[in-house]
């Protein structure tokens, strides 16, 4: 859900920190990673198993805190757009143009990341969080290590009381990219399998030791899903 006075969310960030090249590129990469995924996503064939974990969710008047790798990205953009989810993306350069073909497919952008400005990213969402704003996290990102997910949502699920929501999406068939997460281009008409976890619900006086576990149980959710994704994959 879109939030009226949350519009700066939506909308793209001033590129007067970066040098006349700089925007340049990364107005580029914005428009290039756009058309390909709008492209391609336009002729990808999705199932999903699972849907009722979201629907228990949202039967409870909870707003989700989706969560799944960053080598997801192509798919899951595609498939949750135009919903207002809010994604926390880096505050680089990759993270700018990441953010423009984001807000391009209606996701709201929260600046900040593990490294970077990640505790006022963090109380960012947070906010919209309790204003009723869904919040997506790649957990391994922004920089890995690859498939190890990252307190993010852990944390947040404690402070406002909503659910994380893990997933993943599938592809039949893909190319990846040399970056460090092996990022998947699924291949033009290629099936996808959608699959959403189990909730997972943290107490807002959750002390480290429910931290911990709960961050494990993140982990072996996503791991989970992972292997069940290739093992759809595995018949065509």
């Amino acid at each position: 859900m879109k939030l009226p006075d949350s519009d700066k969310l939506y909308t793209f960030a001033s590129l007067s920190p970066y040098s006349p090249r700089q925007r340049i590129t990364i107005k580029a990469a914005d428009l290039a990673f756009y058309s390909l995924i709008r492209s391609i996503g336009n002729t990808v064939k999705f199932e999903v198993e699972g849907i009722a974990n979201l629907e228990s969710i949202r039967s409870t008047g909870r707003t989700p805190i989706y969560a799944t790798w960053h080598d997801r990205i192509f798919l899951g953009t595609y498939f949750l757009r135009d919903q207002g989810i809010v994604f926390l993306t880096s505050q680089s350069f990759d993270g700018e143009y990441i953010a423009r073909f984001l807000q391009r497919f209606g996701f709201g952008v929260v600046r900040g990341s593990s490294t970077r400005g990640g505790a006022r990213g963090l109380a960012q969402m947070v906010r919209e969080l309790k204003r009723g704003a869904a919040m997506g996290f790649t957990v391994d990102g922004p920089k890995g290590p690859r498939y190890e997910a990252k307190p993010g949502p852990v944390i947040l699920a404690k402070k406002t009381g909503e659910p994380i929501l893990p997933f993943i999406i599938e592809p039949s068939g893909f190319s990846t990219v040399g970056s460090w997460d092996k990022l998947q281009i699924p291949h033009p008409f290629a099936r996808a399998r959608v699959i959403f976890g189990k909730p997972i619900y943290v107490s807002e006086t959750a002390g480290d030791e429910e931290l911990d576990r709960k961050l494990r149980e993140l982990q072996a959710s996503l791991d989970d899903l992972t292997e069940q994704g290739i093992e759809w994959r595995r018949q065509f």
